[in-house]
């Protein structure tokens, strides 16, 4: 008898090919049979008629890594149809770590630990979500955590006993479940790494079998900042996969291909394994401290706050061309702040900002950062919409949602970005095949970063499953209403137990660590 029948549906499997009629039989939180099952016993039975039975889908780059800690359901997440995450992005992370640099890294990013829960290490910090939470988890070594356990927030090259320490680091990483290691090179302590560095570092994940997830260094220069990622991965012997790619810039408007891809597909000629993701929406998001150059974060949150407090260092950044990713502080939105004197300050842009304060906008950035404890994140719009079908549709794309906290308005990737593909991409403009769109939110991502056993329904894979409406899946969240809940996702099954069911959830927590070992 099997636990879990689903019947009638058209399957789509995840590996590109066209959709068939089939019935779904699960058991023991596999995919046990596969077919016309018209004979078999379940526990229980879902009527799938008219709907796409596919597998669950693999967001490849999240920074829920300690929200779904504080929120286990994970709402927002799992009722597009994500049953995978995999964390640990843009070099951030907070494993492994020492209770001192936790303590940095946590101040530095705003945030605060489950206080219940301590962890130090990969292992320790990957059992904290097995059968704890909604999805499957996997985890990326962070860079940054590594440079700052081995060397603190110095922008300097390591010595080679902390180069070694670093390298040290990474291997116990792997061992202990980690896919792959991760750069955030726009971000200090790790935008203050050499290549050689990175070089080093990934040698020693490529011998694990892992791959070097990056956000590339000043992605307002994307060709200079391909090239070193791919000169990582040709020296390291590692595949390479590029973080949320985009083109960025006025210059860089309207040549996804000629400028951008272009780099990849001769890579790719070369030999070099480069793949890529990207969300479909023409803004991102991240903390407000990504505005300052860089030399004012050396040495940490509280060197920051006395740099912020300078009247010459404020005079130095005035200096500054005031830019971010090649656009003015005009298209950059505040989205967040703690205390409620400068609630008034959400969505309103920089500029805005600053002249209801009344001051000039650095002033008003510095002053802002020192009153939230750096805590403020903003969203910042940029590009056009030609290059992100054109970025979309390359063979070597795959979709993910660069999604973190839920704070006060988040941005609507949170909330949609899967159902914002099948519904937008797919069904309204034919950007991508159904088919297509799946194997770049199922097999693909599975295949990259070695989750094996997910990411196809093939009997004996893990029944992590998403049952939709082809024909009304789409989002609902905008960027001034972002907690909208998307809609035609009418059942979400992770390792063979209902989560989402008719669009609600249950309350199962069935998630594991999907460890690499």
């Amino acid at each position: 008898m099997l636990d879990l029948l689903i019947k009638n549906g058209r399957v789509v499997d995840g590996a590109g090919n066209p959709w068939f009629r089939a019935d779904v039989g699960v058991s023991d939180g596999k995919i046990a049979a596969i077919g016309l099952l018209r004979e078999a016993e379940a526990a229980l039975t879902i009527n799938a008629q008219g709907a796409i039975v596919c597998p669950g889908f693999i967001d490849v780059h999240v920074h829920s890594d300690l929200s779904l800690l504080f929120v286990p359901r994970h709402d927002p997440k799992v009722r597009q149809g994500v049953t995978t995450e995999v964390m640990g992005n843009c070099g951030h992370g907070y494993a492994p770590a020492s209770p001192e640099t936790l303590a940095r890294l946590l101040a530095a990013r705003g945030q605060e630990a489950p206080p219940t829960e301590r962890w130090s290490s990969v292992a320790e910090f990957l059992s904290l979500f097995d059968r704890r939470v909604a999805i499957n988890v996997a985890y990326l070594l962070p860079h940054g955590t590594l440079r700052a356990e081995a060397m603190g927030w110095e922008d300097r090259e390591p010595t080679p006993r902390e180069l070694e320490r670093m390298k040290e680091l990474a291997a116990q990483g792997m061992a202990e479940g980690a896919v792959g290691l991760s750069t955030g090179l726009d971000y200090p302590p790790g935008s203050y790494a050499r290549t050689e560095e990175l070089v080093e570092l990934c040698r020693v994940v490529a011998r694990c079998g892992g791959v070097y997830a990056s956000h590339t260094r000043d992605i307002s220069n994307p060709e200079q900042a391909l090239e070193e990622a791919i000169r990582i991965g040709e020296e390291a012997g590692i595949p390479v996969h590029i973080s949320h790619l985009k083109a960025m810039g006025r210059e860089y408007e309207g040549k996804a291909e000629e400028k951008i891809l272009s780099l990849i597909d001769r890579a790719r000629r070369s030999g070099i394994d480069v793949t890529f993701d990207c969300y479909p929406y023409l803004a991102g998001s991240g903390p407000l401290t990504v505005v300052l150059p860089h030399w004012m974060q050396e040495g940490g949150p509280e060197a920051l706050k006395k740099r912020l407090r300078s009247d010459e260092d404020r005079s130095r950044i005035k200096g500054m061309e005031q830019e971010l990713y090649g656009y003015g502080w005009e298209h950059i939105y505040l989205v967040s702040v703690p205390s409620e004197k400068n609630k008034e300050l959400i969505g309103k842009n920089l500029v805005e900002a600053a002249a209801l304060r009344g001051m000039d906008p650095v002033d008003f950035v510095c002053s802002l950062l020192l009153e939230e404890d750096l805590n403020c994140r903003i969203i910042n719009f940029g590009g056009i919409e030609e290059d992100l079908q054109t970025i979309m549709r390359h063979p070597a794309q795959m979709v993910a949602s660069d999604s973190g906290d839920v704070r006060e308005l988040p941005h609507p990737r949170t909330f949609g970005t899967f159902p914002r593909v099948l519904g937008r991409y797919v069904r309204e403009l034919g950007v991508l095949r159904l088919e297509e769109a799946i194997r770049k939110m199922t097999s693909f991502p599975a295949q990259r970063f070695g989750l094996r056993g997910r990411g196809l329904l093939k009997e004996g894979f893990a029944a992590d499953i998403v049952i939709f409406d082809e024909e009304t899946v789409r989002d609902t969240a905008t960027f001034w209403d972002a907690r909208r809940y998307p809609e035609g996702i009418h059942y979400v099954i992770v390792n063979g137990q209902v989560v989402i069911q008719n669009g609600e959830h249950t309350g199962a927590l069935p998630g594991r660590a999907l460890r690499s070992q």
